[in-house]
């Protein structure tokens, strides 16, 4: 099977992966991957909504499945084959708020252990990396803040919502007056406030 990332947004798809899209006889994704790509997909290709994530590896072989962002980048990459990159949330972020993807580490508390994510962002920020953090609606920005308060680093958190999309909007805030996100779809950095 191949795997394509379809970008985090309407147009974040790269020529190679409408290549793809477009010789596709079968393709499988989520509703939202699918709408991304609706205009390259073939009149020819039988088009399937993901029901069960479990059972992507019994796909055939000549399967595309659609991954959002980056398959690599908390997508669906894991499940192997030939894998066509797209468009990341975190590229989009980085490219939008000005900071480097050199020595970024990168979290996915995205239905994951908040706790966690949590922890790494701290330890990571302690080492003098930055973090991004692929979060989910129910992510305890405040949490985060209060922890990062406790560093005695200084410390700039900034929100990237719907990244790609016309409702795009980016927060700006500190550990001490940390941002609110207002939607579901969302990556934060963590930067020291004197660099990025």
């Amino acid at each position: 099977m191949k795997i394509v990332g379809v970008g985090c947004g309407p147009g974040m798809l790269t020529e190679s992966a409408i290549t793809v899209i477009r010789s596709a006889r079968l393709i499988v994704g989520s509703e939202r991957a699918i709408n991304l790509v609706k205009s390259h997909i073939s009149r020819n290709a039988e088009v399937r909504i993901i029901e069960d994530y479990s059972s992507l590896r019994q796909l055939p072989n000549d399967a595309i499945v659609l991954s959002t962002g980056d398959p690599m980048v908390s997508g669906l990459g894991y499940l192997g084959g030939e894998i066509t990159p797209g468009i990341s949330s975190i590229q989009l972020g980085a490219a939008r708020t000005g900071i480097s993807l050199t020595n970024l580490f990168i979290i996915t508390a995205h239905g994951r252990d908040h706790e966690k994510a949590i922890d790494d962002c701290c330890e990571m920020h302690v080492k003098g990396r930055k973090s991004c953090i692929i979060a989910d609606p129910r992510f305890p920005v405040n949490t985060l803040a209060s922890s990062l308060s406790r560093l005695s680093i200084p410390a700039r958190i900034i929100i990237c919502e719907n990244l790609g999309y016309p409702d795009e909007k980016i927060h700006e805030g500190t550990a001490q007056n940390p941002p609110v996100p207002e939607g579901n779809i969302y990556i934060l950095f963590v930067t020291n406030t004197e660099k990025s």
